[in-house]
């Protein structure tokens, strides 16, 4: 290993994590990413940045010394814009690399790894800091006190990215472990290898959220953490109990930073039914103090009880209802954006020990009862393990996943979307980033954003209000609001509710109309066009 003292300058290659511990692909930059750029800046080097969509834009790689990678993905999803590194591209990449190199992320699994001359699966930005002082970089995690100042020193890496600075979302970490570490945890996850919970403070979560706001950024999202309920907690037990205050200090804190927008991520529902009382306090400090449009996901992952013993899940499925039903009595009312404040999502999980044919008939029941309830859920998030931890001895039956799979999207999400965004709901500052097909595609900034398509052309790379007209399984279907019918497209027109080409056409030629009344008499059917009073101008 060479001796990296004398480095004019690192070059980070930001490849894309997507985990469970971190989102970085676009719109959000990895906390991983700025922690590495952090680390470099603390041991005296420059540090430049380049994502993996510059590079397909044809841009070079600076020229370094020493070219840290971070990539790969765990709970890969499907991406609108942009997807993380693949392996292709990682093998072509690492094989062009002419400096030292280092590889970061889940990606140290893959065979392009053996092209690197050091890979980190612990803590890239630890390693880069050792290497960078001229210790040897052994596999190690960062200290508190070096987590928080590497976080401050690459805050200013954000500015060299593409989407800065919106629809940037930057992601911050509040702690790193598992509470239920002393018992290993869920079996899939490797947090609770990282042993007891290490917490930040809200002191210093608010630093980094500040130094971020001077640099520009205006989206954050605090992630990462296995339960956000759970902030604060120094009770070592499985299911620790709540800490209102602490929570209430660090979102009362980010909140009076003035983002635009302000999400979390993972919940525990064994500690929302534990500790009814305190988990209320949380919840309600998250609803007026974050961006609506809010998702908590829950870690259910199975309701099968033989998979949860097998596998030492974090809830039953009775906890886990609790969570659902208290989520949404409190976070079910909507916001200025048009979201609801605060709905939660269910994680499931396939391929974990123990299961059978019926696991997914117990999964399919359990999101049946939430529906007969009339509760909301705003994600189901359905993967198949992957062994980053461990093997597991179940093959899955891939037709009947897939078909577990098309029963949920078909009986249960269409009928939540329905309920998350009702006919005539009018979602503000969508951001159109893809036209396919006559279709623009665009979602709002957060977390776990709608997908939503318009069938007609709109600017890519504008904000519009959206009236929600019809859902899918897994997007929603609207057109811009206002609506100027005496200027719109015959495209446009036609994708009016109950319009189509042929009443399209008939609008065209008997427009400017002053009024819903003198289009009424352009139609064939009035009754249409009184059904689309609160959505049209003229």
């Amino acid at each position: 290993m060479p001796y990296m003292e004398e480095i004019p300058s690192i070059v980070i290659v930001d490849g894309y994590i997507d985990d469970p511990a971190a989102l970085g692909v676009p719109p959000y930059i990895s906390p991983i990413v700025r922690a590495a750029a952090g680390a470099a800046v603390d041991a005296r080097h420059d540090v430049k940045y380049i994502t993996m969509d510059m590079l397909r834009q044809g841009e070079r790689i600076p020229d370094a010394d020493l070219v840290a990678v971070i990539s790969g993905y765990t709970v890969p999803g499907k991406y609108l814009r942009s997807m993380p590194m693949s392996s292709k591209e990682l093998m072509h990449f690492a094989r062009s690399i002419g400096s030292y190199s280092i590889l970061g992320g889940s990606s140290c699994s893959t065979p392009a790894s053996r092209l690197f001359d050091e890979k980190s699966e612990k803590d890239i930005a630890a390693k880069i800091f050792d290497i960078l002082s001229g210790e040897e970089g052994k596999e190690r995690y960062r200290t508190l006190e070096e987590w928080n100042r590497w976080m401050i020193l690459g805050a200013s890496v954000v500015k060299q990215h593409q989407d800065y600075p919106r629809p940037l979302i930057a992601e911050i970490e509040t702690y790193r472990g598992c509470h239920r570490y002393a018992s290993g945890g869920c079996s899939y996850c490797i947090e609770p290898l990282k042993g007891r919970p290490l917490m930040r403070s809200p002191k210093d979560v608010l630093e980094e959220a500040a130094e971020l706001r001077r640099n520009g950024i205006v989206n954050i999202r605090i992630g990462g953490q296995t339960c956000i309920i759970s902030y604060g907690s120094e009770d070592d037990s499985g299911i620790p109990q709540p800490n209102p205050d602490t929570v209430g200090e660090l979102f009362c804190g980010l909140r009076d930073l003035g983002f635009e927008v302000l999400h979390v991520d993972n919940a525990n529902p064994a500690v929302i039914s534990e500790y009814p009382e305190e988990s209320e306090k949380i919840l309600r400090i998250l609803t007026e103090c974050c961006t609506p449009g809010n998702v908590l996901a829950l870690g259910m992952e199975s309701a099968d009880i033989n998979v949860i013993e097998a596998n030492n899940l974090n809830s039953a499925p009775e906890r886990t209802m609790d969570a659902v039903r208290m989520i949404n009595r409190i976070g079910s009312s909507r916001g200025h954006n048009g979201m609801p404040l605060l709905l939660p999502g269910i994680n499931l999980i396939a391929g974990l020990d123990g299961e059978t044919a019926e696991t997914y008939d117990k999964n399919l029941e359990f999101l049946r009862e939430v529906k007969d309830e009339g509760l909301i859920l705003r994600r189901i998030n359905i993967r198949q393990v992957l062994p980053v931890r461990r093997e597991f001895d179940v093959r899955i039956n891939e037709r009947r996943f897939r078909k577990h799979k098309e029963t949920i999207r078909e009986e249960i999400d269409r009928e939540m979307l329905k309920r998350v965004v009702p006919y005539g709901t009018i979602l503000h500052r969508v951001l159109m980033e893809l036209s396919d097909g006559g279709t623009t595609f665009g979602r709002q900034i957060g977390s776990y954003p709608l997908l939503v398509g318009v069938s007609y052309p709109l600017e890519i790379g504008k904000y519009y209000d959206i009236a929600i007209t019809d859902w899918g399984y897994r997007s929603v279907t609207g057109i811009e609001h206002p609506f100027n019918v005496n200027t719109a497209s015959m495209t446009a027109l036609s994708a009016l509710p109950g319009i189509g080409k042929k009443r399209a056409a008939a609008i065209i030629r008997n427009r400017p109309f002053k009024d819903l009344s003198e289009l009424c008499s352009a139609l064939d059917d009035p009754s249409i066009s009184k059904s689309l009073e609160d959505f049209l101008t003229f």
